[in-house]
């Protein structure tokens, strides 16, 4: 018998596997697919990080254990970077060099998280989060937010209580692209700051150089003393197979918490971030040029074709994701979408039935090709009713 939790999680994400292996179906019989259904960014690595990557390859003694934090030279340039860019307060001593942000989250967690404490997400939510926090013994509360996406704080203070050990906050949000304003996270902040427990915040921010329309990004990190900023070169650099991030800790953290991160990297199976990446990172710290306007192109070009379809789309501030009210049950049109050789998302999985999503990271030609695709599904309902 496998693990009953494993056994739960496997059904709970069936929608995914069934809508997955039909689009590996389709592309065994030779069949075109138009698949939105993943954040895989088909964008590639810079040039420069390439050959960082090649020199770093053959230079002794790289391929052996370092720090279970990272190497510190590295280390600095992080805190460097995000010090001079007002993100966080840090220095180098509170970053651990991570396997991406997923490592990053599930060391937080399993060092702060005790036997059913309460981790409020805000829905809808990257539905990994559920699975992390059940990894410790946890319990996920899920707190609604307003028609925009936007923290509601009534909800919020509703769902605080003695047990509540953290929130995970993601700007721009996984599904629908919301940025929270620095108005709302400064709100947040005189929150928590007003509870009888100590609540700690987990900032998710993989998206946070892909940001439209000229917005500005703010970090809840710069803010409220008590976060973990987590990071990942998977989206901004297109690394996500590599799995290279890091986790930041404000100078508010206890010491004792950070030496027991690290504690917890080592002790989950990470041990240390990929040696390689992590020297190859420390020359490439930042996001590929102009990566914000290739994907605001694409962007848009969806926008205008889905609503001239009759579809309504919520605007994404940011990330690479559109949140899609479905004309039917989410569920039901996935199905559909699936049939017609398209693959998006429904937004059950996300804690948000009615909505699908897609993953605009994906080539222009896909993009072009499934505005037909999304017509013909529209006007196929349509004509059932």
């Amino acid at each position: 018998m496998i693990n009953a939790r494993i056994d739960k999680d496997i059904n709970s994400g069936s929608w995914v596997r069934k809508i997955f292996e039909v689009g590996v179906k389709l592309k065994s019989e030779g069949k075109e697919v138009c698949d939105f259904s993943l954040g895989n960014p088909i964008l590639e690595p810079p040039q420069k990080l390439i050959e960082a990557m090649q020199k770093y390859s053959a230079e002794k003694g790289i391929h052996r254990y370092m720090s279970n934090a990272g190497y510190e030279e590295v280390r600095k340039k992080v805190a460097n970077y995000l010090n001079e860019n007002k993100l966080i307060d840090t220095s180098f001593d509170r970053i651990i060099m991570t396997s991406g942000a997923g490592a990053a989250i599930n060391v937080v967690l399993r060092t702060m998280i005790s036997q059913d404490d309460e981790v409020i997400i805000f829905s809808p939510y990257f539905m990994e989060y559920v699975f992390y926090i059940e990894n410790f013994c946890g319990k996920a509360i899920f707190c609604k937010t307003k028609e925009d996406f936007s923290i509601d704080f009534n909800e919020l203070q509703n769902k605080i209580t003695n047990k509540t050990k953290a929130i995970i906050l993601n700007s721009p949000n996984n599904p629908t692209g919301k940025i929270y304003s620095k108005e709302d996270l400064q709100k947040l902040s005189d929150l928590l700051l007003k509870q009888e427990n100590k609540i700690y915040i987990i900032s998710d921010e993989p998206y946070r150089d892909i940001i439209f329309d000229d917005l500005k990004y703010h970090s809840i990190c710069s803010i409220y003393p008590y976060s973990f900023m987590v990071y990942s070169w998977s989206k901004s650099l297109n690394l996500a197979g590599e799995r290279i991030g890091y986790l930041a800790c404000t100078k508010d953290i206890d010491e004792s918490i950070i030496k027991s991160l690290v504690v917890s990297f080592r002790v989950l199976g990470f041990v240390n971030a990929p040696s390689l990446m992590q020297k190859t990172i420390g020359d490439n710290l930042l996001p590929i040029k102009n990566i914000a306007e290739i994907y605001q192109k694409k962007r848009d070009f969806l926008i205008n074709g889905l609503t001239k379809l009759g579809y309504s789309v919520f605007v994404p501030q940011g990330a690479f994701y559109l949140f899609v009210a479905s004309p039917i049950n989410d569920l039901e049109f996935c199905e559909l979408a699936a049939k017609e050789q398209l693959l998006v998302t429904p937004g059950t999985g996300f804690g948000c039935p009615g909505y699908f999503r897609l993953a605009f990271c994906t080539d222009d030609v896909t993009i072009e090709k499934s505005l037909p695709l999304f017509e013909k599904l529209m006007k196929e309902l349509k004509n059932k009713k």
